[in-house]
């Protein structure tokens, strides 16, 4: 009985986040109040203050859903892979965080983070987003690094770093505004194949 309640309360919470992801996409996080997206879920506004303590953490919560930490991402990729030839852990697990981008759910959080949600309380997208950048830029520092370390980087650690970064964020952004003009998954891998050949020692 136990097992089933804590399964049901764990089912109610998602529901209460698939709700507010629905009307941040819809309406703007601003706009959209507690009650609002309790009653987007059928239930209570007392049901969204047992799961959660506000907005922000309800934000939150939707964040973490698809959040996926660039060490992550190489971490899913074979460990002697991204030991013994770095330039390729970072393609690898820069073509899977792009094709997680194409799901759904990490297309409209995404879209909510960036277009959708204005500074206010204890949310502050720029603050969010700077995370996220600097979180991806210290990872690929570290594989660059060790790239060049290895003698197969053809410039410094930080100017490659620099150049796959503002590459992966232009991308991104781009994307972003007219996700259904062309697929970030194909376009992207295409571009960090490129300039990796071309950083790349022959």
């Amino acid at each position: 009985m136990a097992r089933r309640t804590k399964a049901e309360a764990a089912a109610t919470r998602e529901a209460l986040i698939d709700a507010a992801e629905e009307m941040f996409m819809e309406h703007g996080v601003s706009r959209s109040s507690l009650e609002q997206i309790a009653r987007h879920a059928g239930m209570t506004r007392g049901a969204v203050y047992w799961h959660f303590k506000n907005k922000a953490d309800l934000f939150h919560a939707m964040l973490d859903r698809v959040r996926m930490p660039f060490q992550d991402l190489v971490d899913q990729v074979d460990a002697p892979t991204a030991d013994q030839c770095p330039l390729e852990a970072i393609r690898l697990a820069c073509i899977k965080g792009l094709a997680r981008l194409e799901q759904p759910r990490h297309k409209r959080v995404h879209s909510i983070l960036m277009y959708r949600c204005e500074f206010f309380s204890d949310i502050d997208p720029q603050a969010m987003q700077e995370e996220i950048s600097h979180d991806t830029y210290a990872v690929l520092l570290k594989y660059f690094q060790l790239a060049h370390d290895r003698g197969q980087l053809s410039l410094p650690a930080e100017a490659a770093t620099d150049l796959l970064h503002a590459t992966l964020s232009g991308l991104f952004y781009g994307w972003l505004r007219h996700t259904e003009r062309y697929s970030i998954e194909a376009k992207g891998t295409v571009m960090i194949e490129n300039l990796l050949r071309l950083i790349r020692v022959a």
